[in-house]
């Protein structure tokens, strides 16, 4: 696994603690770049890339959820806060789960235990959806991922800036393996983690976008009942990227929790 550590500001003794980031389906650890430094509160950061995306290599025998969150604790230090977007953070949750030890706390930037549709969860993407995209991945790659880039910015009072940006740090790495796309795809169309929700003990905090269409609000009131530990804000104007959309709010809303830590 690829894990691009970035320098902090000077921390203080204080703020000796470790920060991995985990970026969504298709991207890469340059995702995090445009992200304004003091939202890490001067933490250690672990820009680690996604099996098959990035520099990463796609390990064999880790193509379920488990593996995933597995090669990433492989690369992870012993123990961290861990900031997941999209399906990073499922693989947070995952790893969570997994590791509990090594995870010190959880922030989550629209991310959702079930990133699909069910009788009992409907603000979720139809599944029909991802498979749309699982069928697009082997005719055109290149265009099912910008397409997906389009559908994370919609509704966002900065659409055509987040989405240029998002092309950006895509095109800072090299591109994701079609295989490991597939694999994301099937990951976010099948894997659901929300039985095991509050067997998750560590602080957490979610973060969601009031526009977003991929993990739409609405969660937020789910898993204020999943995990009533936790803390559920949402990015008022923001859509699937408020880090990159609405980087001072957002950021606020994770230095809160950081300092509470």
């Amino acid at each position: 696994m690829s894990n691009q550590s970035a320098p902090p500001h000077t921390p203080t003794p204080e703020t000796t603690a470790d920060l991995v980031l985990l970026h969504g389906w298709g991207m890469n650890s340059a995702i995090w770049n445009g992200v304004p430094e003091p939202t890490w509160n001067g933490l250690t950061q672990h820009r680690i890339d996604l099996p098959g995306h990035g520099d990463s290599p796609f390990p064999t025998g880790r193509d379920y959820l488990w593996g995933w969150a597995e090669a990433c604790l492989d690369a992870a230090p012993e123990r961290a806060v861990w900031v997941g977007w999209s399906l990073g953070g499922l693989i947070a949750l995952a790893a969570a789960l997994h590791a509990p030890k090594r995870v010190a706390g959880l922030i989550l930037l629209t991310a959702t235990p079930r990133f699909t549709q069910a009788t009992d969860w409907t603000p979720a993407m139809p599944e029909a959806t991802l498979a749309q995209f699982h069928d697009g991945l082997l005719a055109d790659p290149s265009g099912t991922l910008n397409r997906f880039l389009a559908l994370q910015t919609r509704g966002s009072d900065t659409a055509r800036e987040t989405l240029r940006t998002l092309k950006q740090e895509l095109a800072a790495r090299p591109e994701p393996k079609p295989a490991a796309l597939a694999l994301g795809l099937d990951l976010l169309r099948e894997d659901d983690l929300r039985p095991q929700l509050p067997d998750i003990r560590c602080p957490t905090l979610w973060l969601f976008g009031q526009h977003d269409t991929l993990v739409p609000a609405r969660v937020a009131e789910r898993i204020e009942l999943l995990m009533p530990e936790a803390r559920v804000e949402t990015i008022a104007g923001a859509a699937h990227a408020p880090h990159i959309s609405h980087p001072h709010e957002t950021g606020r809303a994770i230095r809160t929790f950081l300092d509470a830590l």
